[in-house]
């Protein structure tokens, strides 16, 4: 890859796999505030009980918010010099209500609740047949390389803040 352009910052384009990038974007998609994917329960995801391991809710809701990402384009870690480069979990949290399990179809749907300065904060909704069985949040920080290669939080860049926008409290209260 040759030099970095000089100029305004610069803006995201990711790589193949969505996730990393030293590219800058070009003709963003538009703002969503909310991004939804369905899932069958893999017999893998069930403890003994036959249920979904809690912690698997985690895990689906780092995916859901993965494929939110790819879907903007945006990368999730950044390795361009001086650029974003990641979003740690600062908190996380989830309620359960209903049980899932083994082939069960559940629809994980993430919301961005709360977009501040240096943080964006993510509601997640699992439903099996539009029942509501879990609701997770997250927030997560952005971040820098500082000297050292220490993690610095740092403002959510212009080019990927103009991508996002709060969804109304209305399209996520149950």
């Amino acid at each position: 890859m040759g030099p970095e352009p000089s100029g305004p910052p610069p803006r995201f384009k990711p790589a193949l796999n969505g996730i990393a990038s030293r590219h800058r974007l070009r003709n963003p998609p538009a703002m969503p505030s909310e991004f939804s994917l369905t899932r069958t329960v893999e017999f893998s995801e069930t403890d003994m009980a036959g249920i979904v391991h809690f912690a698997n809710f985690f895990y689906w809701m780092e995916s859901c918010e993965t494929a939110f990402y790819r879907s903007l384009k945006i990368p999730l870690v950044s390795f361009v010099p001086g650029q974003v480069l990641g979003w740690p979990r600062v908190r996380v949290g989830c309620d359960y209500r209903v049980p899932l399990r083994f082939n069960d179809t559940v629809e994980v749907k993430l919301f961005v609740k709360k977009l501040g300065t240096r943080s964006i904060g993510y509601l997640f909704q699992f439903r099996k047949d539009g029942v509501l069985c879990a609701q997770g949040e997250v927030t997560a920080v952005c971040v820098t390389a500082g000297e050292n290669g220490a993690m610095v939080p740092a403002p959510i860049p212009d080019a990927v803040r103009a991508l996002l926008q709060v969804a109304p409290e209305s399209a996520w209260k149950a």
